[in-house]
C-alpha cells in the first residue's frame, strides 16, 4: 500500500467509498482499522462483505491534498491511486488514477 499525504496543519479530509444507492440497506459498520503515520493523524478504516466488496474510510488532517494507493506490492510503480483534496476557495476535488 502506498501512501502519501500534504503538510499536515488543521483540516480534517474525510473520503468514503461505499456505495450509497437508491433502496439500498446502509453499509454495516467498518471492522478494521489503523493509524497509518506515527503522529496519528492519518486513520484508514475497512470492511469486506461477502462478495470481497471493499469499503474504505480515510480521515486525514491536512490543508491541502490526500493521495491514497493500492499496490499488490507495495510500491507505487503500476498502484492504483486516488487523490483528493480541497482547493483555496473551499470546493472540493476528487480523482481515480
Amino acid at each position: 500500500m502506498a501512501f502519501l499525504f500534504s503538510g499536515i496543519k488543521g483540516m480534517l479530509f474525510l473520503l468514503f467509498f461505499p456505495c450509497f444507492c437508491s433502496g439500498q440497506p446502509a453499509p454495516p459498520p467498518l471492522r478494521f482499522s489503523t493509524f497509518l503515520d506515527p503522529s496519528n493523524m492519518v486513520y484508514l478504516r475497512w470492511d469486506h462483505d461477502e462478495q470481497e466488496l471493499m469499503s474504505f474510510e480515510l480521515r486525514v488532517h491536512t490543508t491541502g491534498w490526500v493521495a491514497f494507493g493500492f499496490s499488490p506490492h507495495g510500491e507505487l510503480p503500476g498502484s492504483d491511486i486516488v487523490i483528493g483534496g480541497v482547493f483555496p476557495n473551499g470546493s472540493i476535488y476528487f480523482s481515480v488514477s
